[in-house]
Parts: structure tokens; C-alpha cells; sequence
């Protein structure tokens, strides 16, 4: 049987033969009878790229990446993987790796079986399978763990052993659905740094999927946020968190304070809206003009207590407080019913006076944006 052939050198602070490839989505639509599940999507992700697909459950984030793995075909439009044309290739020979949510690890094999099983498909000698499972197994920080079955491992460990499992057969792109949905939460934080420090000494293309923000905020180079079949917007992630396009990518990522009402003046950057608060100015988003229906948001920690001296933008009675260590969440109530949340540092809360007292709030006009009304995040 053949062994492993065809290795190329790995780029500069790569480690391994792997590859890295472009991928391109133009104007992707995947429907399923009457329902669309995607539409027109259009996206250019970079070779050696971190790249995260970010939304709510049903924005049609897993649909494009079964559809990037060849498990699904788009309706209309083209993927291109490395420049070619993926229409007619099936997914066992696009050059992409697919790691499920559950994993689908084999709990009848050793851990060496498991990551060898890609290449014992392809004909790959057993003791070439065993040489390139150490080699792997390394690289994911397991050395020396290719003996033990499945269920001795931890959860954190299986989840390096299906990367390690993908990474066997030299994809040029990897494709992750949800990895760390089932860890629990400090071992999932754990792993979001063990799994861009893998991308990064491999350097082939992660195209990450995921609804926790946390996750693609931390890991992305860039992030594209998904909203019913749309992309809305793509940036870094201080991009999409400091200048959110639309209203429902400032109310999905991160916490936000939103306040609707008619757009009373622009000029220049800035924007004047008449609100249930009163008038609030901000940057000014795209289709924002005078006399249309807009929102304002305002990050809980970009608004601030007034002071003598500072003038009151907003007022809100106190209704209860969280205490987190390094920071104080406020939660306050306009007149209107209309919540509001504060963040506040360590120092700043300490001193809060008790609930139903009314506060004076006051924030910077450069740390709030309007943009144009459209529905918000649930």
C-alpha cells in the first residue's frame, strides 16, 4: 500500500505539510422547496484565514458550511475553493475537512485508530497511519495518547483528537460546526485558546461556526454575522462590535442599549433622533437621514453616571445591581418602561446609592451610532 506522498512545505510558521486555500461564496443561494434558507451570499475568505460564521439557531450558518463541504448544493450561484469551480466535486474530494458538532469520534478505536481512519481509507500503510497519528497527536499537545480508547479521554482531549482526525488527510481548508457547544463553559474558554493556537501553527483556512459571540469575538480574524438567511456584515471583530451596519448585528453582538424614534437632523458623521428618552445624538449609519425611522444604541459601558457639571442625557430609576469583580451591571428603568443597562468599573459602582433612585446618565456622542429602524435581535 502507498504511504503518504506529495508533501509540500509548509509556509513560514507552519508547522507540517499542510496547505492552505481561498475560499469563495458568489451570490449563494440555497433554497429547500419554498424556503430559503440562504440568500445571495457573497464572501471572499482568505487562505490561512481564522474565519467565523455568526448568528442566531436558523440564520443558514450551517447550511453554507455543509454547502462549502459539498453535503449540500447551492441553488443558485458558484463556491469556489482555491480558485476552482466546486460544482460536480463531491466532498470526499474537495480539499475540506468537516468536524461535527458531536464530534462522530469512534469509540471501538484507540485514539491512533481514529485519527489514522481518513488515511486508511485513502490505502495508507498501518505503520505510516501510526507515524503520522504521533506526529499529530504532538501537534495537538497529546503526545504519547494514541494507545488509550475514546472514553478515556476528557472532553477538551476529544475535541483535539477530531482535530487531530481532520488534519490527517491535509485539508486545505477546515470546516468546524459548533465544536464547543457540549463543553462546559471554562473548559470551553480553554479551548477556544488551544484551537487558535492549532490554526495558527497549521495556518490553513478554519471556517468556524457558531452562535456564542464570545467564541468569534476571541478566535476570528474576521467574522461575518448571519440574520435569516442574510450576511449582514463582515469585519475583525472590533469592527463589527465598535461599528455595527445594521441594527440587528449592534443587538446581537454584545449587550446594547437601543432606542427607536425619528431621526431629527444629520450633520456630517453625526445624527440628531427624537426618542421616548429625548433627543440622543450619535454617529450617523447608512440610510440615515432626516425624517426617517431610526435607533440609536449605546454599549451599557459607554454610558456613565453624570456628574456635577455633565449634562443628563438620559434618566432612569435603579432597579437592582450584579456585582461581577472587575465590573458593576446597573439595571435601570425610564419613565417609559424602557430598560436600560449600565456597566460600570470596579471603582465607579462601588458607591451606588439604593433601588428606585432615579440617576442621571450621560454618555460621549462618538460612543453611540443610529442606524436606520429594521428589526433587532431577539
Amino acid at each position: 500500500m502507498p504511504a503518504i506522498q506529495n508533501r509540500q512545505a509548509a509556509p513560514h510558521g507552519q508547522q507540517g505539510p499542510f496547505m492552505s486555500a481561498d475560499v469563495e461564496l458568489d451570490r449563494v443561494t440555497i433554497r429547500f422547496g419554498h424556503f430559503t434558507a440562504v440568500r445571495s451570499a457573497t464572501l471572499k475568505i482568505s487562505g490561512g484565514e481564522f474565519f467565523s460564521l455568526l448568528g442566531p439557531s436558523g440564520c443558514g450558518k450551517t447550511t453554507l458550511l455543509r454547502t462549502i463541504s459539498g453535503f449540500l448544493h447551492p441553488s443558485e450561484g458558484v463556491v469556489r475553493i482555491g480558485g476552482e469551480d466546486m460544482r460536480g466535486i463531491e466532498p470526499n474530494k474537495r480539499p475540506t475537512a468537516l468536524i461535527f458538532q458531536n464530534l462522530a469520534l469512534f469509540p471501538l478505536m484507540t485514539v491512533a485508530e481514529n485519527i489514522g481512519y481518513g488515511l486508511r481509507v485513502r490505502g495508507v500503510a498501518k505503520a505510516d497511519r501510526l507515524k503520522r497519528a504521533e506526529e499529530l497527536l504532538r501537534l495537538v499537545a497529546l503526545p504519547d495518547q494514541g494507545h488509550k480508547r475514546v472514553s478515556e479521554l476528557s472532553g477538551g482531549q476529544k475535541q483535539r483528537v477530531a482535530i487531530a482526525r481532520a488534519l490527517a488527510v491535509e485539508p486545505k481548508v477546515l470546516l468546524l460546526d459548533e465544536p464547543l457547544s457540549a463543553l462546559d463553559l471554562k473548559l470551553r474558554q480553554h479551548m477556544r485558546t488551544e484551537l487558535r493556537a492549532i490554526q495558527k501553527r497549521v495556518g490553513i483556512t478554519f471556517i468556524y461556526i457558531t452562535h456564542d459571540q464570545g467564541e468569534a469575538l476571541t478566535m476570528s480574524d474576521r467574522i461575518a454575522v448571519m440574520n435569516a438567511g442574510v450576511i449582514e456584515q463582515v469585519g475583525d471583530g472590533r469592527t463589527i462590535y465598535e461599528n455595527p451596519q445594521t441594527s440587528f448585528v449592534a443587538s446581537f453582538v454584545g449587550e446594547n442599549n437601543g432606542f427607536v424614534g425619528k431621526v431629527a437632523a444629520v450633520d456630517g458623521p453625526a445624527a440628531a433622533i427624537d426618542t421616548a428618552q429625548g433627543r440622543l445624538v450619535g454617529r450617523r449609519g447608512a440610510g440615515v437621514e432626516p425624517g426617517s425611522a431610526g435607533q440609536i444604541f449605546i454599549r451599557p459601558e459607554s454610558i456613565r453616571l453624570a456628574r456635577d457639571g455633565d449634562r443628563a442625557m438620559l434618566s432612569a430609576a435603579i432597579q437592582t445591581t450584579a456585582f461581577e469583580g472587575n465590573s458593576t451591571h446597573v439595571f435601570l428603568r425610564a419613565d417609559d418602561g424602557k430598560p436600560i443597562t449600565v456597566t460600570l468599573g470596579r471603582h465607579d459602582g462601588a458607591d451606588l446609592p439604593p433601588p428606585g433612585t432615579r440617576l442621571g446618565l450621560t454618555y460621549e456622542a462618538t460612543d453611540a451610532v443610529v442606524l436606520a429602524e429594521a428589526p433587532a435581535a431577539p
